[in-house]
């Protein structure tokens, strides 16, 4: 699964990682982004990228109420194209999500679950898969939503946790955009995640209200 993520870079190198067409306003460091929080999320529309702010927590488009989007924070990759709240984002609305780097917390036999901040090995950035909704409020208004795509997680993130985003890498873009491309084809490169770096950080993280670099600090750091 991922709960938590961080984004913290400069305009320019969303620009370039991503192949915005728009210029990025400067992106305000976010070491702790959790659900229903707004998320920078990469869009395309007519060949052409761009950046916008969604609420983190997909309501579908024939929900009743915002509740339910606070159940649906990750998608499973395996069944994002039919089950009903996230089949028609599958088919028509798909997204990156840049993150600099996510959490997950390990699951001891016993004692308190540690968590570990997994960034990106070699590139300077990650892009999430997800998957946005637009759903109009009991007043009519616009309100545009996301959620995070998962998949098992690789050899060296399984120790930590069983899931873990589905990471694009950055010459996989274009194919997770493209709404033709199959669950099948997602899988298989599921299987070749980029580089990533895991270490334990503190507990600060486990609070919502902590955000800021000591969040990321290697335990030692971290204290």
């Amino acid at each position: 699964m991922c709960g938590r993520f961080g984004l913290f870079v400069t305009p320019e190198v969303l620009e370039e990682y991503f192949s915005l067409d728009d210029l990025v306003a400067a992106v305000e460091p976010r070491y702790n982004l959790t659900p229903g929080r707004a998320v920078a999320v990469v869009r395309e529309r007519d060949g052409k990228r761009s950046l916008a702010a969604l609420q983190w927590g997909l309501i579908p488009f024939w929900a009743k109420d915002a509740t339910i989007g606070r159940k649906l924070v990750n998608a499973r990759l395996d069944s994002v194209a039919e089950k009903p709240a996230y089949r028609e984002a599958w088919q028509r609305r798909r997204c990156l999500i840049p993150a600099s780097g996510f959490y997950e917390w390990s699951e001891p036999k016993g004692g308190r679950k540690r968590p570990y901040f997994i960034r990106p090995g070699s590139e300077p950035l990650l892009a999430l898969a997800g998957l946005w909704e637009r759903w109009r409020t009991p007043t009519g208004e616009k309100l545009e939503t996301c959620v995070i795509v998962t998949t098992d997680a690789n050899a060296q993130l399984a120790p930590i946790h069983d899931r873990m985003p589905l990471l694009i890498p950055r010459d996989a873009h274009a194919l997770w955009l493209d709404p033709q491309t199959t669950v099948e084809d997602m899988l298989q490169l599921a299987a070749r995640p980029p580089a990533l770096e895991a270490r334990p950080v503190g507990f600060g993280v486990n609070d919502p209200k902590n955000d800021d670099e000591t969040l990321i600090a290697p335990v030692a750091e971290a204290g």
